[in-house]
């Protein structure tokens, strides 16, 4: 067969876009998922790329309904679509394409050129430096100018947010942080799960959360899966979760309309588009998810937003010293 110089420009063409779809995933992958479990895999085509769940990630447990799962799989979407709009490529974007497929999740079309703005290229920046971060956090308050933005970043994703600084409302939420905590930490099923994703400082393994994340050197860090896995611990750490929620300058709730797959999604772009839009201005966020996660909790949780709908996420945020970013698998283990 001879080959045309139109299909060798064309091949050529291909192959370039293909490699800055490469890249832009490897932008994706640095979102956030619960455990760190990075339960997402990414198909390229020609011109787009499918952005699908990974169900061998799931945390069944903790996350029944993948409700989470998907949350992070939205959130790894923004990821993708920002890379490709920084890297000068517009995006046509299809949540939940194939309703026979419940794992595509997203299809990333490029649709022509983009022209980047420095709004963009602000929260692109920020990808590489954005950590959950579970320290303590200083007292000075989160600016207002950001309410704003971020106000704005959940309704450009079709989400809500519903923020919290006074000492009462923070309180009543610790309330049921610290609840969570005991019915969380009483679990056997729980613990189990939880200690499969907890891993040493020096582990080779490329997921989950080493010790360092929640601050625990390395000699100690060791003995992380068996003290996990083995007593209760809820008391210990809904003592600790009670001091960080109330010493937080601020904890916000992202909500949706609905509780559907397409509004996790929805969520999780909200998600990430807040991280990116905090770390830029300097901030640092972790996540107190307990009573979303209990479900004898969420409708508690829910009476205290004026939003009608429901919470998915409970984050604290504040000004806090670095932290080291957990450690991200191979691409070539997420690519099918």
């Amino acid at each position: 067969m001879t080959i045309t110089y139109n299909d060798a420009a064309m091949h050529q063409r291909t192959a370039c876009l293909k490699k800055r779809i490469r890249q832009a995933i490897e932008h994706a992958v640095m979102a956030p998922s619960g455990h760190n479990a990075q339960p997402w895999k990414f198909r390229m085509h020609r011109d787009s790329v499918d952005i699908l769940a990974d169900r061998n990630r799931s945390l069944p447990v903790v996350d029944p309904d993948d409700r989470e799962l998907t949350i992070s799989c939205g959130a790894a979407l923004f990821h993708l679509r920002l890379a490709l709009h920084h890297d000068a490529l517009s995006t046509l974007v299809r949540v939940l394409p194939d309703p026979a497929n419940s794992d595509l999740l997203a299809r990333v079309r490029i649709s022509g050129p983009h022209t980047s703005d420095e709004d963009e290229a602000e929260l692109f920046r920020a990808i590489p430096k954005r950590r959950t971060n579970r320290n303590v956090f200083d007292a000075a308050p989160v600016p207002p100018s950001v309410h704003d933005e971020w106000y704005l970043d959940a309704k450009s994703e079709g989400c809500w947010i519903q923020l919290f600084d006074e000492e009462e409302t923070k309180h009543a939420i610790a309330d049921l942080v610290t609840e969570g905590d005991l019915i969380q930490g009483s679990d056997k099923a729980f613990r189990h799960e939880l200690a499969k994703w907890v891993h040493s400082n020096r582990s080779a393994c490329r997921d989950g959360m080493p010790g360092y994340a929640h601050g625990v050197g390395t000699l100690a860090s060791y003995l992380g899966p068996v003290l996990v896995r083995t007593f209760d611990w809820g008391e210990g750490q809904a003592a600790k979760d009670r001091q960080l929620a109330e010493g937080s300058p601020l904890l916000v709730i992202i909500g949706t309309p609905r509780d559907t797959p397409a509004d996790w999604i929805a969520c999780g772009q909200t998600l990430a588009k807040m991280l990116l839009r905090g770390t830029s201005r300097g901030l640092s966020a972790s996540f107190l998810n307990q009573p979303i996660e209990v479900a004898s909790l969420r409708p508690q949780l829910n009476e205290l937003c004026e939003n009608e709908g429901f919470s998915q996420i409970l984050l604290r945020w504040g000004y806090g010293r670095e932290v080291q970013p957990t450690p991200r698998r191979n691409i070539e283990e997420m690519l099918i």
